[in-house]
């Protein structure tokens, strides 16, 4: 009887086992986790991020963990620590950290964020409710021994932000004019995200105009909100985000490979324009444009 012929080994990425740890079983403490993220901001996966403030007083309100900041300069994130599974105080706590920063800054887009060792089901359900009211993210950090190394394991289980909003009567809470956005920007880069909405309405079922928002270019059809694309004029460019995209890889490959600016944050692709890299570019972004319209009009 001939012995079985063994199957050849495929050769591929070594596979090493991680065992789970709790963290203080670990000897981690919030002071050294907020030490971690406070050298790499990135590892929450929220981004581009950076420490504008640590452990800052709130008044009556004891003090907030970590303020982080996006790379527009435009969102901040109020974030609380906890290791362990989440309570009632930290989730207050959060909220209330949230609401003295966005009424003491009111000129950035603001966002709680509560990261623990264990978020339950049952402060996911009521942290849902907050969906519409309070920018909320929370995230569960989890320890992994490889080799004798913890590895820090940061997954977002909730984002309230992803939530589709009901926008209804949004265009009512106009607060600037083009003339503002001009003054702020200038008129080069807020003539093409006019453009841009030029070119979404060559595909719309819908004719959408562009609403002059305080905190972006938005897109509405005179009697509602439909912000799956928005525009930031900047003075020398244009940051145009889509929401209504999936997949954003093959998208961002293209745009990078035509040597555009773009880059995929909070799951919302990005594209920095310039007038010549519009020109240039414009086939591409009609594309790009015009998908979108169908993404959300589909979805």
């Amino acid at each position: 009887m001939s012995s079985p012929i063994a199957a050849p080994e495929e050769r591929g990425p070594k596979l090493v086992k991680a065992t789970p740890i709790g963290l203080k079983d670990a000897g981690v403490t919030e002071a050294w986790l907020e030490n971690e993220i406070q050298k790499d901001p990135s590892i929450l996966g929220l981004g581009d991020l950076e420490v504008k403030d640590r452990q800052r007083g709130q008044e009556k309100a004891g003090r907030l963990d970590l303020l982080l900041e996006d790379d527009s300069g435009e969102k901040r994130y109020e974030l609380e620590l906890m290791l362990g599974p989440t309570d009632e105080s930290h989730l207050i706590r959060t909220v209330e950290y949230w609401d003295v920063e966005r009424r003491m800054w009111p000129g950035y887009e603001h966002c709680a964020v509560l990261v623990a060792e264990s978020v339950t089901a049952r402060f996911l359900n009521v942290i849902s409710l907050f969906s519409g009211t309070v920018p909320f993210v929370a995230i569960q950090v989890n320890g992994l021994t490889v080799d004798g190394n913890l590895v820090l394991n940061f997954v977002k289980v909730l984002d309230s932000r992803r939530l589709r909003k009901d926008e209804a009567g949004e265009i009512m809470q106009k607060v600037v004019t083009r003339q503002d956005w001009v003054d702020k920007a200038s008129a080069t880069t807020v003539e093409l995200a006019e453009k841009c909405i030029a070119i979404i309405n060559q595909a719309a079922s819908v004719t959408r105009k562009a609403g002059y928002l305080r905190h972006y270019i938005g897109l509405n059809d005179g009697v509602r909100a439909s912000n799956f694309v928005t525009f930031r004029p900047k003075k020398e460019f244009l940051n145009v985000q889509f929401e209504a995209l999936s997949p954003t890889e093959p998208w961002l490959k293209r745009l990078l490979d035509s040597g555009l600016a773009a880059d995929v944050k909070n799951d919302f692709l990005r594209v920095t324009l310039t007038p010549k890299g519009f020109e240039d570019n414009k086939g591409l972004l009609t594309e790009l444009l015009q998908e979108a319209v169908r993404e959300y009009e589909k979805g």
